[in-house]
Parts: structure tokens; sequence; C-alpha cells
């Protein structure tokens, strides 16, 4: 059994943002030889997502009001968490939303991904240094 185990860390100068990230797993997928295994990225902030969906402007934008609608930043006293100091409560409810975590299969050393799929990582409450994990595991 092979593994690798890495950290991947994002400065995201706005509040919000979708990043692909497939490029950067499928280099580690290289770089850990599998060619048959599983292939774990997860965010290690509880702001953050990381989640598989299409490269499009559009449904991006989509989401990002359909999450604004959903959980609006402002007003920020609406939020009991923001009780605490914090402005961020939004990003929280996003998050749980979206998701913490994807598993994709590794077929013939690759993502086994299917039409249009990539991973993005999903920052809801940016401005300062967040990382997410990627694990792999497998022959």
């Amino acid at each position: 059994m092979k593994s690798l185990t890495e950290e991947l860390w994002f400065d995201v100068p706005t509040r919000r943002a979708f990043i692909n990230i497939t490029p950067q797993v499928e280099t580690l997928v290289q770089k850990s030889g599998v060619a048959e295994g599983l292939c774990l990225v997860n965010a290690m902030h509880i702001t953050a997502s990381v989640f598989i969906n299409d490269d499009e402007s559009g449904l991006h934008a989509d989401y990002e009001r359909w999450l604004e609608e959903l959980a609006p930043h402002e007003p920020v006293d609406h939020y009991r968490h923001n009780d605490t100091g914090e402005d961020n409560a939004d990003a929280h409810l996003k998050r749980q939303v979206m998701g913490r975590e994807v598993v994709v299969a590794i077929t013939k050393g690759r993502l086994h991904f299917g039409p249009w799929e990539q991973i993005f990582y999903g920052e809801f409450d940016g401005r300062r240094r967040k990382r997410l994990l990627v694990k792999i595991i497998g022959e």
C-alpha cells in the first residue's frame, strides 16, 4: 500500500472565492505513484469547503448568488455566532451547504472523473492563510 499526505495552502485576498484545485491534486496523484486507489481532499477550516462541479463561470456566479440568498453576510448582527466578535457566521453556514471534503477514485494513475468534473476549494471567509489536506492511498 502506498500513501501520500500533503497540505495545500491558500491566501485568498477576498472574502469569497472558488478556486479550481484539480491541477494541484493531479500533480499529487502523480507524485504518489498510486495507480489504483482513492484521493481524499478536505478543507481544514470551518469556513471553507471542497466540492466537485463544473468549471463554468456562470455556475460559479449562480453559486455566489444562491449562497448569499441562503446565508447573507449582512446584517452581521442577525447571527448569534457573531456575538463573539466574529463577522463570519454566514461563512460557517455556506461551508455546511457546500461540504467539507470529496473523495475521488484513482484509476490507472489518474483521477477518475465524470464529464466536466473538477475539484474546487470554496473560500467563504478569506483574507487569511488557510489549508486543505490531500490524502492519497492505494497500490
